[in-house]
C-alpha cells in the first residue's frame, strides 16, 4: 500500500509541473490574443497541445493508481476520490501530509488555468465579434443602394449612396 501511494503522490506532483508548465503558457497567450499575433499564438497552441498530451497520459496513470488502491482497500473505484483516500490515510500522517500538499496544490493549480483560459476564451470571443463586425460593415457599404440618378439617355448613373467610388481627391 505504501508503494501504491508513493506512486500517486509521484503521478499527482508531476500532474502539477505540467498543469503549472500548461498555466505558464495560457498567461503567455493572454497579450498575444490582445495584440492579435496568429503566429505567436499558433506557435504556443502547438505548445499547449503537446503539455496537454503529457496532461491525458499522467492522468490516465493516475486513474491506475487509484484503481490499485481501490483494489487493496476493497472499496469501488468510482467513489474512491482524492480525498476520500486522504481520510482513509489518517493513520499515516506523514503520507496523508503528502497527499494532500500535493492535492492542494493540484486543485490550486487547476482553478488558475481555468481562471486564465476562461479569460481568453473571452478575450477571443470579443475579438471574433469585432472582425464579425468589421465583416458586416464592409458587406453593408458594398450592398449600399443605388440612386436614382439618370444621365441623358435615360440610363441609371449607378451612384451607391455613401460610397464614393472614385479616385482619392487631393483637392479636399
Amino acid at each position: 500500500m505504501a508503494s501504491l501511494m508513493e506512486n500517486l503522490i509521484d503521478v499527482l506532483g508531476k500532474l502539477c509541473d505540467e498543469y503549472e508548465n500548461l498555466l505558464g503558457l495560457s498567461t503567455q497567450k493572454t497579450p498575444v490574443i490582445i495584440a492579435g499575433d496568429l503566429k505567436e499564438l499558433s506557435k504556443i497552441t502547438d505548445e499547449e497541445q503537446i503539455v496537454v498530451s503529457i496532461i491525458n497520459h499522467l492522468d490516465r496513470s493516475r486513474q491506475e493508481a487509484v484503481r490499485d488502491i481501490a483494489n487493496v482497500v476493497n472499496r469501488d473505484v468510482e467513489d474512491l476520490k482524492l480525498a476520500n483516500i486522504i481520510q482513509m490515510l489518517e493513520p499515516r500522517p506523514v503520507e496523508q501530509q503528502k497527499l494532500a500538499v500535493v492535492y492542494d496544490r493540484l486543485t490550486e493549480v487547476v482553478g488558475q488555468v481555468r481562471r486564465v483560459n476562461s479569460q481568453n476564451r473571452e478575450l477571443l470571443s470579443s475579438a471574433l465579434e469585432m472582425v464579425e463586425f468589421e465583416i458586416n460593415m464592409l458587406q453593408a457599404v458594398k450592398a449600399a443602394p443605388a440612386t436614382a440618378n439618370y444621365n441623358k439617355g435615360a440610363y441609371s448613373s449607378g451612384s451607391v449612396i455613401g460610397v464614393d467610388r472614385s479616385d482619392f481627391d487631393a483637392k479636399q
